[in-house]
């Protein structure tokens, strides 16, 4: 009897949120951009809710033999990860990082907002920190954040937060509460902030947007605001991706704020949820996979990598003999290349290499075991020289 309500309290609180979502739409009229979905509001500065201030992380230096195209494609790819990766995702359990079990639910609401996309990443949920690579807080006054893609292994320790929500999602009136969350998801999926795309043509009333994130509920310094609304990315971290108003990694913006382009003066208002193209960029990095498609990988022979930039192939490796292997690649390309081991019927870490960037290629030695089926994922970011990039098994 206990399950049947609580399971009854859920939906009754989703009940709730989807009505106050509609009550939003109706309020707050079709997006500024024409679209007819309902938009995110364009300012919850009166309600104590902050816009998203992702993490300030050292940037990566290259060599000089990297060129600037090279060093372009690293910067747009590197933070993505392999498809068919897990990513596991904690909260945290008590002090200021602790939530209440609704904005809880609004949290897993946002990562099956991207599963249900169709995408090659998968997530879960643990109660073990331990075991997490995404893990949650709720420290009130410490606003929305997300590291973005791998830096949220390479960065933060690992009981430190990778993504934290500073306020009751359940006042957030964008997309019912859900929006802030698919937002900082994005984030950990690799994906920067859309209103920074080179491509968008703004043109900032810089000093406006200065004072605007500079009063409460951000109170954010110029360098917080500089880096998170005003700096613009490089070109070939976008890879020449049209601008998308209404993407989920748009901030809303009131009025004053943009001098151009001419139609978003009076304020800018991203509409709630994912976009078609949100969901092509995420389908372009983490398509649907298929195992039936997936090629043995044998000891000793050469596997060819006909691959363009961003590409991933998948293979599977079922040792005949336990003994300690070597998996390279050869070519002078730059790649990620993951290793993982098939463990009732999903897909466990086992071992990496990234070696872009660098002369060398990517290599792991690992001990597998007769009898035992792995996975090996290699995405090319790009032959950046003549010449084939291949992989290959031997022990």
């Amino acid at each position: 009897m206990a399950d049947k309500t609580i399971d009854v309290s859920k939906q009754f609180e989703q009940l709730s949120r989807r009505i106050e979502k509609l009550e939003q739409s109706v309020r707050s009229g079709p997006g500024a951009y024409g679209d007819t979905k309902p938009s995110r509001a364009a300012s919850t500065g009166d309600m104590g809710l902050g816009s998203c201030s992702l993490p300030k992380v050292p940037e990566r230096i290259f060599s000089s033999e990297v060129s600037s195209y090279r060093e372009g494609l690293l910067r747009y790819m590197g933070k993505k990860w392999v498809n068919g990766t897990k990513l596991h995702y904690y909260f945290f359990e008590d002090g200021h990082d602790q939530g209440d079990p609704s904005n809880l639910d609004l949290v897993r609401e946002g990562f099956a907002a991207w599963e249900d996309v169709g995408i090659g990443i998968r997530f879960e949920e643990v109660d073990n920190i331990d075991e997490a690579e995404v893990r949650i807080g709720f420290r009130r006054g410490d606003g929305a954040w997300s590291y973005v893609g791998r830096d949220v292994i390479d960065i933060p320790g690992q009981h430190e937060r990778t993504m934290n929500f500073g306020w009751d999602l359940r006042q957030d009136p964008r997309g019912g509460g859900v929006d802030t969350p698919i937002h900082e998801i994005g984030h950990t999926l690799g994906f920067p902030h859309e209103h920074q795309n080179p491509f968008s043509g703004i043109v900032w009333d810089e000093e406006a947007v200065y004072r605007e994130f500079g009063m409460p509920p951000n109170r954010w310094s110029r360098e917080q605001t500089f880096h998170n609304v005003l700096r613009k990315l490089d070109q070939a971290e976008v890879e020449g991706s049209n601008w998308d108003p209404n993407s989920i990694m748009h901030y809303s913006f009131g009025a004053g704020l943009i001098v151009e382009p001419a139609q978003f003066r009076n304020g800018l208002n991203p509409t709630d949820g994912l976009t078609e193209t949100d969901k092509e960029e995420v389908r372009k990095f983490y398509p649907p996979l298929d195992k039936r498609r997936y090629k043995k990988l044998q000891p000793f022979e050469l596997e060819r990598l006909p691959l363009t930039p961003g590409e991933q192939r998948d293979f599977y490796i079922e040792p005949e003999k336990t003994d300690d292997f070597t998996i390279q690649t050869f070519g002078r390309s730059d790649s990620v290349m993951v290793l993982f081991e098939e463990i009732d019927g999903e897909d466990v870490f086992l071992a990496g290499d990234d070696d872009s960037g660098e002369s060398t290629n990517a290599k792991i030695s690992v001990r597998l075991i007769k009898g035992r089926r792995y996975i090996l994922r290699i995405r090319l970011y790009l032959n950046w020289a003549s010449g084939e990039t291949a992989v290959m098994l031997w022990s």
